[in-house]
């Protein structure tokens, strides 16, 4: 029986060192994607930065952009949330989040005008499961995402929006902020709103083209630019959970690596003890 035992645990040790070898690997790669992942998305910050700027310093200058159809607020009750999640697993709650802060903010009988388009394929699982009706999806997403697949959105979510088919378009994403913060957020990217800042912190621009051009115009520069620079909060934030993931999944495979040799040595050493026992018992029934 002891021998059975001993052969079983070695058999499951294996097997773990198996896994801890899968799990370190794929926690050095993840590492690496990460910071290659941060890299960009800290270069495209300075780039959106500045965009965010422009927009403050428009809105700041043009009373007339309120009548602009991307501006002014429409008849439709219903809110269509963008969803960004990704395409692989092994990456902790990260491609579930969206959905489960959605659930919190919406009971299910709250969700008759709630709709969602979700970017990830791991991403369009959790919103089904989270009973939310998913009206598109986009999963030719990999590292990063190409200015024309950015356009190609950005068009798209702005045609929603005039032609009245959502009072609202929101983003819901995991924003990067540091290797141990990373928070899920819900920011409404149409209706386009300003905000209010002091006169003296505002740029003066010129433009020969109409208010509404000019607005019309940036709205969808504006909306190409944070598609971009929220795919790559999110993949960075991606990332990060999927190296945590690996190296938590590492650490845990050291500790049944423990128990298990533990285990191995205490039955192995009962039946030393057993076995002497035996040779002990026979030699004194000799006597």
């Amino acid at each position: 029986m002891p021998a059975a035992g001993l052969l079983d645990i070695k058999r499951r040790i294996k097997s773990v060192e198996s896994t801890q070898k899968i799990t370190k690997a794929m926690a050095l790669v993840s590492t690496a994607k990460l910071r290659k992942a941060r890299a960009s998305l800290d270069n495209n910050n300075l780039y959106f930065t500045r965009i965010e700027t422009i927009k403050r310093d428009i809105f700041r200058l043009a009373d007339e952009f309120k009548d602009n159809e991307f501006v002014r607020e429409n008849d439709s009750e219903k809110k269509l949330y963008v969803i960004f999640a990704s395409n692989s697993g092994l990456c902790g709650g990260f491609n579930g989040s969206g959905s489960v802060y959605l659930s919190d903010k919406y009971p299910e009988s709250e969700r008759a005008n709630i709709k969602t388009l979700v970017i990830g394929e791991k991403g369009v699982s959790y919103a089904k499961k989270y009973g939310f009706d998913v009206v598109d999806k986009v999963t030719n997403i990999k590292d990063g995402i190409s200015i024309k697949d950015a356009r190609h959105l950005a068009v798209d979510l702005m045609n929603m929006y005039s032609k009245g088919e959502y009072g609202s378009i929101s983003f819901v994403y995991t924003k990067y902020k540091s290797p141990v913060q990373q928070d899920v957020v819900d920011e409404v990217i149409l209706p386009f709103k300003g905000e209010t800042f002091a006169e003296e912190d505002t740029e003066v621009y010129s433009s020969e083209i109409s208010p509404d051009e000019l607005v019309e115009n940036f709205v969808y520069r504006y909306m190409e630019g944070k598609i971009i620079n929220t795919i790559y909060h999110s993949q960075t934030s991606e990332q990060n959970a999927r190296m945590q993931a690996m190296d938590g999944a590492t650490k845990n495979a050291d500790d049944i690596l423990d128990s298990l040799n533990t285990k191995y040595n205490r039955i192995r050493q009962g039946a030393i003890t057993q076995e002497i026992s035996e040779i002990v018992g026979g030699a004194e029934a000799q006597k």
